[in-house]
């Protein structure tokens, strides 16, 4: 009798690699997340959460922490894409590279290089663990934001750009009302890939901070290593919840704005 291949035969590893990586670990977080260290149901971890101020407090840190270095990234990282934007192609392809290049090497051998750098400039930190820890979140976290400007300034409509010009606009003008906006996807894209990275990081503020500096990652980690599985499982799952906010936060506004210009980007 003759097998005859299906084309959905194809999609079996992916199945079956989802169930066993992704689905098969989420259930278990969300197991020790509703249980007690006797493994019976229990709200307990719940509770816990919402009656902790230090969790809070942790929280609101990495929230902090999180809003300042998306800050810094596209304040530094949107004019550095502009600039390899409007490069020749065979300039900027090596300017790209060079920007790229360092995320080919492990996050912790770059924030341990960052730390002696920051030491011998007398901001180490020993003396300034906030500022250390925010600088080296905002080094490692550069290229995430250069990368999506950038690509999304490519594809700028330049017509418009000099028809704000012919219009009477000034460069400032034309910026805020013309450029800002063609350019908002990339915005948007470089904002969620490093807003919620950075409030769930945890060695780069060990590394720089030098252990002054608990963000909720780490939150996370201390409950797993002290075998606290419960409240370590309900706190990922907030941290979860958290990064669905955020992606899908954005992804409403975008949408929004395209039904009120009329395009549907979906389509």
């Amino acid at each position: 009798m003759k097998i005859r291949f299906k084309r959905s035969y194809i999609g079996i590893p992916y199945v079956l690699f989802m169930v066993l990586f992704v689905l098969l670990p989420l259930f278990f977080v969300a197991f020790y997340a509703f249980t007690n260290s006797a493994g019976r149901f229990s709200f307990e971890p719940l509770v816990n959460f919402f009656t902790s101020s230090a969790k809070w407090r942790v929280l609101f840190v990495s929230f902090i922490f999180g809003i300042l270095n998306t800050a810094l990234c596209l304040v530094i990282g949107y004019p550095l894409a502009m600039i390899l934007a409007n490069r020749k192609y065979n300039t900027n392809a090596v300017l790209v590279m060079l920007f790229v290049m360092p995320m080919w090497i492990n996050f912790i051998i770059r924030s341990w290089a960052m730390r002696d750098v920051l030491v011998f400039l007398g901001i180490g930190g020993g003396e300034y663990p906030e500022l250390a820890t925010l600088l080296g979140l905002t080094y490692n976290y550069l290229p995430f934001t250069i990368l999506p400007l950038y690509s999304t300034m490519l594809k700028m409509d330049k017509n418009q750009i000099e028809a704000s010009y012919d219009l009477g606009a000034g460069p400032v003008t034309t910026f805020f009302k013309v450029i800002v906006p063609m350019t908002m996807p990339g915005i948007i894209s470089a904002a969620t890939m490093v807003f919620m990275p950075t409030m769930t990081s945890y060695v780069i503020a060990d590394i720089l901070g030098e252990g002054k500096v608990t963000l909720f990652g780490k939150y996370i980690e201390i409950y797993f290593t002290q075998n606290i599985w419960n409240e370590g499982s309900f706190l990922a799952l907030v941290m979860l919840a958290l990064i669905g906010i955020s992606v899908l936060v954005p992804k409403l506004l975008t949408r929004k704005e395209a039904k009120v210009k009329g395009v549907g980007i979906y389509d």
